[in-house]
């Protein structure tokens, strides 16, 4: 299945579940797969009005350009990991096996519901101007620090920079959804990636 399809709903997911999208939310989605599968050069205004069935000016009335979309469809991204990385590490303050799980479901759900968002986040971040895109480095950042903590805690003595390592490996693997195609269910595309990454994340660390 291509990236472009499989953004049906990405920005409903990353915008949150259970809220009545706006026209603007569709356009953004409808930009954010054609952006994930052409490139962000390889896509105009016109062709995303055209996607949208909207004129040109219709389409500025809710954005600037494609910048302000990048700008749109990444950042709020970050927000949303960070905020839900903290909920999930406050459920579970004395439980460190129990939190990196839910880590884990809660990224993989994300990765499952945003390939495209990922696939742009991936090539087309450094389009984004400077302040946007240290914001974004910065929520990132503070995200890892969440997979830091939990690490760290599971594996003692594993220093600060190892569990780095460890988090970004992770991330690897969970974001690898936009080039999954679709012979393996949903459920259990889900099942194989939180598996392997619990499974990549507690695996002894000691030196051999």
């Amino acid at each position: 299945m291509a990236v472009e399809q499989q953004a049906r709903g990405a920005a409903h997911g990353a915008s949150g579940a259970g809220r009545r999208r706006s026209r603007r939310d569709e356009i953004l989605e409808i930009a954010v797969g054609l952006f994930a599968a052409r490139g962000y050069h390889g896509v105009s205004m016109d062709d995303i009005g055209a996607a949208a069935g909207v004129t040109g000016p219709a389409l500025y009335h809710h954005f600037a350009g494609k910048e302000a979309m990048l700008v749109a469809a990444l950042v709020p991204v970050s927000e949303g990991l960070l905020a839900g990385g903290r909920e999930r590490s406050a459920h579970h303050p004395d439980d460190p096996r129990g939190t990196l799980e839910s880590l884990i479901d809660f990224h993989v759900e994300f990765a499952l519901a945003n390939p495209a968002v990922i696939a742009l986040h991936l090539h087309e971040l450094d389009r984004l101007p400077d302040e946007p895109r240290r914001r974004i480095r910065r929520l990132q950042r503070m995200y890892v620090e969440e997979w830091v903590t939990v690490l760290t805690a599971l594996h003692p003595g594993l220093p600060d920079g190892e569990a780095r390592v460890l988090a970004h490996a992770a991330f690897g693997l969970m974001n690898s959804t936009p080039f999954l195609g679709g012979e393996v269910d949903r459920r259990r595309r889900a099942e194989l990636l939180r598996g392997a990454t619990l499974a990549a994340l507690l695996a002894p660390t000691d030196p051999s």
